[in-house]
């Protein structure tokens, strides 16, 4: 059943607004939920748009529980680079991991 008869619920439409969307918007979707102790001091605010400079934890996947400064927003494909989460390449150049900004905290 659809609940809001503005927002298409066709998956081809949301495809399409999730990856033609503008700067702006995709910066409002990247956002990462707040800790229990940070959501009494805002006063409730549950999720804030994830900035550089910002500690995270990662929640989900292989890197789940290691923490680390926000060191590049990735807004063209949603995605974050974490300064202590790097893999090392053959010629032994470090390379930043690229991870969803939705996964952390």
């Amino acid at each position: 059943m659809k609940v809001n008869r503005t927002v298409s619920s066709s998956r081809r439409k949301q495809r399409k607004a999730h990856f033609s969307n503008k700067g702006q918007n995709r910066y409002r979707r990247m956002s990462s939920m707040l800790s229990k102790d940070l959501r009494n001091k805002y006063g409730g605010v549950r999720s804030v748009p994830i900035r550089k400079e910002d500690e995270v934890i990662v929640m989900r996947g292989t890197h789940k529980g290691r923490t680390g400064k926000v060191s590049n927003v990735y807004r063209l494909k949603y995605c974050i680079h974490i300064d202590s989460i790097k893999r090392e390449k053959t010629n032994g150049q470090q390379v930043p991991i690229p991870l969803p900004a939705m996964s952390k905290l």
